[in-house]
């Protein structure tokens, strides 16, 4: 069973979070006409984690407004593993040697290179070793301090795209609980994580952070093509003056390329991670992806995980009914989330962004969704049907295993008190196993 501690917060969480549902549905149309145009991220109530792009905890962040028609942003974590390239045999042993000896902390990453982090230096031994800085905008600039790539020999990684919860009405992309869990899946996962701060409910039903979503996969796979076109007409140009070149690539639209993934970001291994309502709007994205096919080339959806969906139904499960009033998010609280979320003449539990059961739901089969991995937690009354989803893409032989965790929560792995607990960070390491399956490259397979 949850300690005590968690279930006297549990208590005062749900309180407070049922006062600003009942809140927000007694005044849907509280804020102002042009903030709902344009939609909100965040709420008042909200930490917020400032983005640092210099390597922090070996993690570097910056934020980006995306969508000049609505507040969609995103905030990118890049690990401090782009830094470096597989060595070979012979320097990878004189590099621990080293290592060892200057007293840093010695890390492996999946991909088969190793790297040292040293917390009280301001730029690891991989950075130096491995990867330039840019001479205009360098760390010891006076106009930037950040991270800048120098693209020539710079390592590719996968990009996870990361979808908060909250329900739909509260969290985002840059608040010190969702800041820290990425940062720990950036860095177990060794991925560039993409956070995505999507509209909230009631300023923007449904299905604005669906669209949301997909907006986000469709700006990335325009970034890879923009970074292409940069790369070849660099090359074209090779002979010219630099300053010429320059003018004549931001005619082309290279200045909006965005450096850290042009640089360190690979789009044919794009895995979507959700939390609880976030694992909803992971799965549509996944099933228009492959709807789309090749329009969004070069970008591939090869994997998604899906943390205790926000699933629910008219018919209700066994855990439904015999969790109905569980730890921090009781069914009744769900309710008023989805009342929230989808539009007033809408509005069914049965609706194919609540329930991914029902028959004629819409979109591709099954059988062409991508790998699943679904987590889900023992005292969750969300967890039986996120179980009967997976086994359903079982039944057309897509790879959807489920990890269920004893004695945890919803939210147990994403939640402010709960991120530091062992079995948040057992979750994290499990999800990184299996997403590496698919993310890995040839030669340099994690090994497990």
């Amino acid at each position: 069973m949850p300690s005590v501690a968690v279930k006297l917060y549990s208590l005062f969480f749900k309180l407070i979070l049922k006062r600003r549902l009942q809140n927000r549905i007694q005044n849907p149309n509280s804020n102002d006409e042009m903030s709902s145009s344009f939609g909100v991220t965040s709420r008042p109530e909200e930490t917020i984690a400032a983005a640092n792009p210099s390597f922090t905890d070996g993690v570097a962040t910056k934020d980006i407004h995306i969508d000049p028609s609505s507040c969609l942003s995103i905030r990118i974590f890049l690990p401090d593993t782009c830094l470096v390239t597989p060595d070979s045999g012979a320097d990878r042993v004189r590099t621990r040697r080293s290592e060892l000896e200057s007293g840093g902390i010695p890390r492996r990453n999946s991909y088969g290179a190793s790297e040292m982090y040293n917390p009280t230096s301001t730029t690891s031994t991989a950075s130096s070793r491995r990867c330039s800085y840019s001479n205009d905008l360098s760390v010891e600039s006076e106009t930037y301090r950040g991270y800048s790539p120098f693209t020539q020999r710079c390592r590719k990684l996968p990009i996870m795209v990361q979808f908060h919860g909250g329900g739909f009405v509260a969290g985002s992309c840059d608040s010190v609980a969702n800041d820290f869990f990425c940062r720990r899946i950036a860095k177990v996962c060794d991925v560039i994580v993409v956070a995505v701060g999507y509209r909230l409910a009631p300023e923007n039903r449904y299905p604005a952070a669906f669209e949301d979503g997909m907006k986000v996969l469709h700006w990335l796979a325009k970034q890879a093509n923009l970074a292409e076109c940069g790369k070849s007409l660099g090359k074209k140009l090779d002979s010219r003056k630099s300053d010429v070149q320059g003018h004549i690539a931001d005619a082309f639209g290279a200045s909006l390329v965005e450096p850290w993934l042009a640089a360190h970001g690979d789009p044919s291994r794009c895995v979507l991670l959700g939390a609880s309502c976030g694992a909803n709007i992971a799965d549509y994205v996944a099933r228009k992806s492959v709807e789309s096919g090749t329009l969004l080339a070069p970008l591939k959806v090869v994997a998604q995980v899906l943390m205790y969906p926000f699933f629910i139904g008219n018919a209700p499960t066994r855990s439904e009914i015999k969790l109905s009033n569980s730890y921090f998010f009781d069914k009744a609280m769900g309710i008023l989330a989805w009342r929230l979320f989808l539009p007033e003449d809408e509005f069914n539990l049965d609706h194919p962004a609540a329930n991914p059961l029902i028959p004629n739901r819409g979109g591709p089969p099954l059988k062409r969704m991508p790998p699943t991995l679904t987590v889900v937690a023992e005292h969750d009354w969300m967890r039986d049907r996120a179980i009967a989803y997976a086994q359903e893409l079982k039944k057309v032989n897509v790879d959807a295993p489920v990890l269920d965790y004893k004695d945890c929560v919803h939210e147990f792995a994403t939640l402010d008190m709960l991120l530091r607990t062992p079995e948040a960070q057992a979750c994290a390491d499990d999800i990184a196993i299996w997403v590496k399956k698919y993310i890995s490259l040839r030669g340099h397979e994690f090994s497990y």
